[in-house]
């Protein structure tokens, strides 16, 4: 997911840093250091990862836009320059605003604010944008949470017992409360120096920007690949105890199956999978090259001859036209395809299903399916003129019934004028008025929008005073009769508004 770095570059950020033995640093020296440690290992493990530079006092700047040129976002850090107070608030106002401009409200973001837990003075700070939450109107809102799904890192380049002196950490504990709590807030263990700091961002890139490293296994055949980016945990709602469940480190493919009758399947998320080329000194991925020339062929030359069991997999099924269905753990599956980025490039990518063992209901269980030799007969046919999915299920689906479903007003307004169009025609049209009346009946006491039968009455009422005077008798009688039952139904009377009631044709002497 894309990582939004926002560096603090206020005047308290200048402040001096002693360290013995040595020359006089500022905060603003360590934190660059600590940035420039997270970027050198994102460009060796995470080159996929879009990053962008953003710095902030009481307004912010975009220095670097997204990107995977890592060189660019170092230089702009050697640039840095110094300005006034800090407003942490405006700052946050430019992240949803960049991030927004660049990936939609959809795309999960990770955000490092880079700061020295000072909250800034006056109006403006941090500690008067929190006491101010509550008595803002809608167009001043606070930027947390973003529109979009966000992890925020707070990386404080001092310590705990610093913070802890004032209500700074209190108020960043409350501000990642805002964000969702989904992150952390990072402080420098002892004394503050080079290697404090280089632990805390140490531990940041354990925790955020560690790579996930597998073993793909198909029989006797396997790979070392990276799944980028990193599989989240899933947690499902429905559990008792609700447990994250995480992707295993061994994915075992336990079958293959055509494109055709997986179709395009709900996912939780997509991920590509890279092969690894294995040293005994160094681990890197096999598609990246280093920038040293040397005599002798390096590991990711070497990694291109030899055969690769993940190369293999990507090329059989972009040819095949088929998908590998993968176990990701217990009761959990996910499969893996070839998606064609352009005419020339392709990728081998997974997707990961909802955890459960039947994850898409045309499939029916994952543990049910077999090789097809294994069948009496090919389910396909001999001339592959069949299929056996969708697996049809052995209980009546509700969605297979005709439901009434008002996602739009148009859809509410259409069965409203079908009703009155019938009325019109009365009694020509008596069976099919009652049918469509009670179907609205039915769909309006399940929502519970009483209002609706008495909008309805009330219409019918109108329909009854303006009919002509060629209009045959029984339609007066019928219209009445359907107004005044609809409007005992509204009143919620269990004796009207029973769901399996039907309000039938009222007999008269003018009805066959």
């Amino acid at each position: 997911m894309p990582t939004v770095v926002l560096m603090d570059v206020s005047l308290s950020m200048t402040r001096p840093v002693s360290l013995d033995g040595s020359e006089e640093f500022q905060r603003k020296n360590l934190a660059v250091h600590g940035l420039n440690m997270l970027f050198e290992h994102m460009a060796s493990n995470y080159r996929l990862e879009f990053t962008t530079l953003m710095a902030f006092s009481s307004l912010w700047e975009l220095l670097v836009p997204f990107t995977r040129d890592y060189n660019a976002l170092q230089e702009a850090l050697s640039n840095l320059e110094d300005y006034d107070k800090t407003c942490v608030e405006s700052a946050l106002q430019g992240v949803s605003n960049v991030v927004q401009q660049e990936w939609g409200s959809a795309c999960p973001c990770q955000v490092v604010l880079v700061t020295d837990g000072s909250l800034g003075i006056g109006k403006g700070s941090l500690r008067h944008s929190l006491q101010t939450l509550k008595h803002r109107g809608d167009d001043k809102k606070f930027p947390l949470p973003f529109p979009f799904p966000t992890k925020l890192y707070i990386m404080c380049v001092a310590n705990a017992e610093e913070l802890q002196v004032t209500d700074a950490m209190d108020n960043l504990e409350e501000l990642l409360r805002l964000s969702g709590g989904d992150g952390q807030i990072f402080t420098v263990d002892g004394p503050l120096c080079m290697k404090s700091v280089q632990a805390m961002f140490g531990r940041l890139i354990d925790h955020a920007y560690s790579p996930f490293h597998a073993v793909l296994h198909c029989g006797n055949l396997s790979s070392d690949v990276q799944v980028f980016p990193r599989p989240e945990p899933v947690v499902m709602d429905e559990e008792v105890e609700p447990m994250p469940r995480v992707v295993s480190t061994d994915l075992e493919i336990v079958g293959f199956i055509e494109i055709a009758d997986i179709s395009s399947p709900p996912v939780i998320s997509r991920h590509l999978v890279l092969p690894i080329a294995v040293n005994k000194e160094v681990d890197e991925v096999g598609t990246g090259a280093t920038d040293e020339l040397e005599e002798e062929p390096s590991a990711s030359q070497m990694a291109g001859k030899s055969p690769n069991f993940c190369v293999l997999l990507h090329g059989s099924l972009k040819v095949e036209g088929m998908v590998a269905l993968v176990q990701l753990g217990p009761e959990w599956y996910g499969m893996l395809y070839s998606q064609a980025d352009s005419k020339k490039k392709s990728n081998l990518m997974m997707s990961l299903f909802e955890p459960g063992p039947e994850p898409l209901p045309w499939l029916g269980k994952i543990s049910h399916l077999g090789p097809i030799s294994e069948a009496a007969e090919n389910p396909y046919g001999e001339d592959d003129s069949k299929s056996p999915f969708p697996v049809q299920p052995q209980v009546k689906r509700s969605y297979a019934q005709n439901v009434t479903v008002w996602i739009k007003a148009s859809g509410l307004q259409t069965d409203v004028q079908k009703i009155l169009r019938n009325a019109r025609k009365l009694p020509d049209k008596t069976q099919t008025f009652y049918k469509e009346l009670n179907r609205l009946r039915k769909a309006a006491l399940a929502f519970g929008f009483w209002e609706l039968l008495k909008g309805v009455a009330d219409l019918l009422e109108r329909e009854c005073t303006l009919l002509p005077d060629s209009a045959h008798p029984d339609a007066a009688f019928q219209l009445s009769h359907a107004a005044q039952q609809l409007k005992l139904a509204s009143t919620g009377d269990s004796q009207y508004a029973a769901f399996d009631h039907n309000i039938v044709p009222m007999h008269t002497d003018f009805s066959s």
